[in-house]
């Protein structure tokens, strides 16, 4: 049995932030209220990449996937009456993390908080930004050196704030097998270590490696996932010990937040992700050495959309559950010395080492972008022809797919719909802001702050100011975008198709017929409008395009509709396929289909896939969209059947 003070539970926490920042508050509060015990604020996606609310590419974005904070008005707004310095808070936050970091301590000063004793974490894990979610500004290099700009200010100012989550979940997500996940989000750590150890004085350097945390993901083979959370905790150890000398055991504890996996959660018979999310929450909870410290849970119907207030309530209520009716937190580690859990830890090191060892011969993280990008698009094109073939199993997706109809999805939505004045609203505030600030402090706070980009000096203290001045959240990202340069990362789909050709050879016959028909070779045009960069459908469906023997014009993330218009223009494409994943499918879609038919492109169908609701499926095929494809359009090959069909006149007609 264990002593008392061992017995406290994880932080609960609940992702959550849409529409506006008092909306978002409002949600805070009544979360608080119902006994979660920190925040965790997800950003809107113009915040996270550093554009204003009324630029051209937040078009549809604002407060979409999160919260919309253009300026320290809006932060003031988002924690009226949350006491700062009480209040233990995640920022999901990256390119843009020294920013939001900066207004926040601007906005906890205003409510007299001693910065101090400010506590909480700022994501501000830029390299799997270009490997998997897209919410980069600048090339990997100053980025890095902004990432540890806000480590090394931490370390004087906020000592007891987290620095950077190096961030595992969405490599997961990506379809990194558990090995490349251990060794990509060790080999980031090991990046940002290295470049801290140049900005922090020698005596110092431990307290700082104590301070970085994890932030991870847990599949649904919860046993192995249990087993790489231990396989983490190892090799965390055995890196601090032996490449950094920290001999203080507190300042080698692997420290890790986390969130259960979303990639999983079906739209197919979406209340069997009940059962998910438990089992995923025991694997980063079962084992006491391995356990989070704070964890936080998707609600059963993200599939579908939005979640409500009360499908986050339900998953919080699942950790009150496990932590204060079940006798878990009152036992020692449960699986130290079983054999059979010590063999599968030490597999999964023994992987991540090689791993390792991979991208350190290639001069570490930031110079293997490439190279983790293209494995994570190859280990996900596994994943999902798996699940196509049924070696898998995914019930409710490709077994036992028959069911009643549940009463959690019949009648009202079983989703909350995004406030449709929110952007309209959001701009208008953001516009009388622009209109009250004194607008000589801000000139010069922004000249400080390209002064200090310039010269190397750390970005915090010249943002803090500006966050003080009133400058805004484009303000400053266009400052950074100026001195350093923006990135656009690698795609990782290949050039040439794969090998494979199990399941592909009559798809691959219909699009050479198809080819001959047309007279030349069969062209998809894939684009991501808009700034969601989540880009793992529109690279699995290229990548299978391509497999299956389509000409692919592919140019990765982050395009305005107008910018596609021109590609399909310039590469004259068969079909355009879109992906959105952010919410934004309607306003981005519809703008796309009306300069396609002013630029005499009308002809080319569009197919486009997300998370779209019923209704908005319909309304888009009503425009003249030819096919909308969900989450639970997991067969590639029938989406590729749909694609030849929509562009070979005589296998439509002979279908």
């Amino acid at each position: 049995m264990s002593n008392p003070d061992q017995i406290r539970p994880w932080l609960f926490r609940t992702y959550a932030g849409h529409s506006t920042a008092k909306a978002s508050n409002a949600l805070y509060r009544e979360n608080l209220a119902k006994g979660q015990t920190g925040l965790s604020v997800a950003f809107d996606l113009p915040t996270q990449t550093g554009y204003d609310s009324d630029h051209a590419l937040a078009r549809g974005e604002v407060g979409k996937v999160g919260v919309p904070i253009n300026h320290i008005g809006d932060m003031r707004a988002l924690f009226r009456d949350i006491p700062l310095e009480q209040m233990n808070t995640s920022m999901t936050i990256n390119a843009t993390a020294p920013w939001l970091l900066a207004l926040y301590i601007a906005t906890a000063e205003e409510q007299g908080a001693d910065v101090s004793q400010l506590k909480g974490t700022v994501q501000n894990d830029i390299i799997k930004e270009y490997l998997s979610r897209g919410t980069y500004v600048c090339p990997p290099e100053p980025s890095l050196r902004m990432l540890t700009d806000v480590a090394a200010y931490t370390r004087t100012h906020l000592p007891k704030w987290n620095p950077t989550n190096v961030c595992s979940y969405h490599l997961q997500e990506a379809g990194a097998t558990p090995e490349e996940e251990l060794a990509f989000a060790l080999a980031t750590a090991i990046a940002v270590l290295d470049d801290l150890r140049k900005k922090t004085p020698a005596e110092h350097f431990p307290q700082m490696v104590g301070r970085i945390s994890f932030f991870v993901n847990a599949g649904i083979r919860f046993v192995t996932e249990m087993c790489k959370m231990r396989a983490f905790v190892e090799l965390w150890d055995e890196i601090t010990r032996e490449r950094y000398g920290i001999t203080e055991e507190k300042y080698r504890r692997f420290r890790y937040g986390v969130q259960v996996n979303s990639l999983g959660l079906t739209e197919q018979q979406p209340e069997n992700n009940v059962y998910r999310i438990l089992l995923e929450m025991l694997a980063v909870t079962l084992s006491k050495n391995a356990r989070a410290r704070a964890v936080q849970l998707p609600a059963w119907n993200e599939a579908l959309g939005l979640p409500r207030p009360f499908d986050q309530q339900w998953s919080l209520r699942m950790q009150q559950i496990l932590a204060y009716e079940t006798d878990l937190l009152e036992f020692d580690d449960l699986f130290d010395e079983n054999p059979a859990v010590t063999r599968k830890v030490e597999a999964l090191k023994d992987g991540a080492r090689a791993e390792l060892a991979q991208i350190e011969d290639m001069g570490g993280a930031i110079a293997a972008i490439e190279y983790m990008k293209a494995r994570l698009v190859e280990s996900n094109a596994r994943r999902l022809a798996k699940i196509e073939t049924g070696e898998t199993t995914v019930v409710g997706v490709n077994r036992w797919t028959e069911t009643a109809d549940s009463p959690l999805t019949t009648g009202d939505r079983a989703i909350m719909e995004a406030d449709a004045g929110a952007e309209e609203d959001q701009i208008a505030r953001l516009n009388a802001f622009r209109e009250s600030r004194d607008t000589n402090a801000v000139s010069n706070a922004l000249a400080a702050l390209r002064a200090a980009a310039q010269s190397g000096e750390n970005i915090m203290p010249a943002s803090i100011a500006c966050a003080k001045a009133g400058v805004t959240t484009g303000e400053w990202g266009d400052v950074v975008r100026a001195v350093f340069g923006q990135y656009r990362a690698p795609t990782g789909v290949r050039k040439t198709p794969s090998n494979q050709t199990e399941g592909l050879e009559d798809i691959r016959l219909a699009v050479d017929v198809a080819s001959q028909n047309l007279g030349r070779r069969m062209k998809l045009l894939v684009g991501k409008p808009g700034l969601d960069g989540h880009s793992n459908g529109a690279e699995q469906i290229a990548t299978r395009a391509r497999d299956c023997g389509m000409d692919i014009s592919y140019e990765g993330i982050r395009l305005t509709p107008e910018e596609i218009v021109a590609a399909a223009k310039r590469e004259n494409p068969h079909v355009v396929g879109l992906s959105i994943l952010s919410g934004s499918h309607v306003p981005l879609i519809e703008e796309l289909l009306e300069r396609m038919h002013v630029a005499g492109l009308g002809h080319i169908p569009i197919i486009a896939g997300g998370i779209i609701p019923a209704e908005d499926a319909t309304r888009l095929i009503n425009k003249g969209v030819a096919r909308i494809y969900t989450p639970k359009d997991f067969e590639l090959n029938r989406i590729m059947h749909d694609i030849v069909t929509l562009v070979d006149p005589a296998r439509a007609a002979a279908e």
